[in-house]
């Protein structure tokens, strides 16, 4: 059950070794291993793990829940080292820390349990034909609020909307054979409006030599477009390159044969090849869409058309794999049912995902909002490893056009004073500005829930649509959500929808939390938001919410909780295992009942 697939789909080299499968694993609870250098002795690992699954998981081969904040793993793998050729140790994420040891030497350390890192670890490697050992020691403090954890909780069971943490290595390990000189860096920026895209790469050294090029061929539907060289200076390029190339029948961005949109998923194919003196030293491949977001008018636009969005919630929890999922498919089953039910995107919620899934959201045609975990408490650790996370996190996410939003606050977690607290808002106000200074592409969301600051999407939850017999609360459930001045000023929560100090600016208005209607069909306890009984309770349930979002002449889309079933959560459309709770035709049915609306 192990995912397959080149782990980092935006930059793609054909030389690679997937090191996931049986490690050697120990636990450290006494936090002795460095001082007594475990890393140079594997007598000591006792235990056998699955990687990438994190020991707390079924498909670990542990399936243990007792926390161990001090993890190690270890294995051994084979490679005859070429003198030539550099070699990169990839970890697409560990949860917390982790240090890297090879043949006994560290390598790298790194924090953050959501974000890729690599470590060149040419140096570290034996010459000879021999085994290389490799060791990763994790340190994972349960207690610690400081830490970006979003839905992991800190006791040992699981409770409420609260899950089972997560600790180690949780998505692929794998290495890479590169020359001396090779790409490092890749962003790919559309210029949807001019019919351009900005390339711009980087290589591994700013000192060289000169005679460094990048060669490029853009590819659509396998026909050539547009090919081209570029000279590196101090080891980068910045460049614009022209789609239309003055063809007539290609002049039309805003037709869908050539954007990208959920509808008609449209790609183009990029080959990049890096010279050294007329000689090709690396060779990758990449691919992006032609996408633009923007807001206007009260309205979400995709590629200048008023767009309205249909999200569903999705945690990105599996049973057996906890925050892994158990193979590619999975991911592609998961955005097939969503599609399947009328949904039109997706909003990640409290988790990065692995760029696997955001592989298959590019290609099927998703929409995806894009959040991180949230640290539980307001303080200077807490500020650094959130700023950290999320320059990483868009660092490496930058190039897949289905991610149309970021959400770096939800619900004020982390931030509980910011309705009224001028510090807590500052922090808001520089996540905010921060994103955007290093994304112009997309939109981003300051507090999703109540008490937003500067954003882009003023973001509502609400969950007080009540059963259907509480007919009352049903019909003040429809008043709160029929007109944008409805929305702004009839609360859901004790909290304004707007911080003490900021104002309604005509943004785009979203419900992007409600229903989560409790449906229990696998005999697992649990609790929803309403509770039905059976499948024609459940399907008309979710019609009458529905109907209440549909009446509304304030909102320009919504994201409904949620897709499955987690935990102890049974608000789920599919079981937490994704078997629908019912016809999935007669949600999508419900679903495209809607029509564009007049906001007012």
């Amino acid at each position: 059950m192990i995912k397959k697939g080149y782990p980092r789909p935006q930059l793609v080299r054909n030389q690679w070794e997937d090191l996931n499968g049986s490690w050697q694993f120990a636990f450290d609870d006494e936090n002795i291993g460095q001082k007594e250098k475990w890393y140079q002795n594997k007598s000591l690992f006792d235990l056998k793990i699955e990687v990438p699954f994190v020991y707390q998981s079924k498909l670990s081969g542990i399936h243990q829940r007792k926390s161990h904040p001090v993890v190690w793993y270890q294995r051994e793998f084979s490679l005859v080292k070429n003198p030539n050729k550099r070699y990169l140790l990839h970890f697409g994420a560990v949860d917390y820390e982790a240090d890297v040891y090879v043949n006994g030497q560290h390598v790298c350390n790194h924090i953050g349990g959501h974000t890729s890192f690599e470590c060149d670890i040419t140096d570290f490697l034996e010459v000879v034909d021999t085994q290389q050992k490799l060791t990763v020691r994790v340190y994972d403090p349960l207690k610690d609020e400081s830490i970006p954890r979003g839905k992991q909780f800190w006791e040992e069971e699981s409770a409420g909307i609260w899950y089972t943490n997560s600790t180690g290595i949780w998505q692929t390990v794998w290495l890479e054979e590169v020359s001396a000189i090779h790409l490092s860096k890749l962003r790919l920026t559309p210029h949807f409006d001019e019919g351009k895209v900005q390339i711009q790469a980087q290589i591994n050294q700013s000192q060289l030599v000169a005679a460094i090029q990048l060669a490029y061929q853009i590819y659509f539907k396998e026909e050539l477009i547009v090919q081209g060289k570029q000279s590196f200076q101090q080891g980068k390029v910045d460049f614009l390159v022209d789609l239309i190339q003055e063809h007539i029948f290609r002049t039309n961005f805003h037709h869908d044969g050539w954007s990208w949109t959920p509808e008609n998923p449209n790609l183009f194919d990029l080959k990049l090849q890096i010279y050294q003196n007329e000689q090709i030293v690396d060779k990758v491949s990449s691919y992006f869409g032609m996408r633009k977001i923007h807001t206007a008018k009260g309205m979400v636009y995709l590629n200048n058309k008023p767009y309205y969005q249909k999200l569903v919630l999705d945690q990105g929890y599996w049973p057996e794999g906890l925050l892994t999922a158990p193979n590619d498919e999975a991911f592609v089953k998961d955005i097939r049912l969503a599609k399947e039910m009328g949904f039109n995107g997706c909003r990640k919620h409290q988790k990065t995902e692995d760029p696997r899934f955001l592989y298959w959201a590019d290609q099927l045609g998703y929409l995806v909002w894009g959040e991180c975990a949230a640290p539980a408490i307001y303080n200077t650790d807490a500020i650094t490893r959130s700023m950290k996370e999320w320059m990483e996190i868009i660092d490496r996410d930058y190039n897949h056009p289905s991610i149309v939003t970021w959400v770096p606050i939800n619900e004020s977690w982390g931030v509980p004073r910011i309705a009224f607290n001028r510090q807590e808002q500052h922090f808001s106000q520089a996540m905010y500005h921060f994103i955007h200074s290093l994304d112009t592409t997309r939109l981003v969301i300051s507090n999703d829930g109540w008490a937003a600051t500067e954003t882009d999407i003023c973001a509502i939850h609400n969950y007080m649509h009540g059963q259907k017999e509480e007919v009352n609360k049903y019909q003040y459930f429809i008043e709160t959500l029929s007109t944008r001045e409805n929305l702004l000023h009839h609360h859901s929560t004790a909290w304004p929808i707007f911080a003490e100090g900021f104002e309604y600016q005509n943004q785009p208005i979203l419900l992007t939390e409600f229903g989560g209607i409790g449906f229990d069909v696998s005999g697992q306890p649990g609790w929803g938001y309403t509770s039905v009984n059976d499948e024609m309770e459940f399907i008309a349930d979710y019609q009458r919410i529905m109907e209440a979002v549909y009446q509304s002449r304030g909102l320009w889309g919504y994201c409904y909780t949620q897709i499955t079933d987690v935990e102890q959560e049974i608000n789920g459309l599919l079981t937490y295992d994704r078997q629908p709770k019912c016809d999935l035709s007669k949600i999508k049915e419900i679903n495209d009942q809607y029509h564009i609306p007049v906001v007012e």
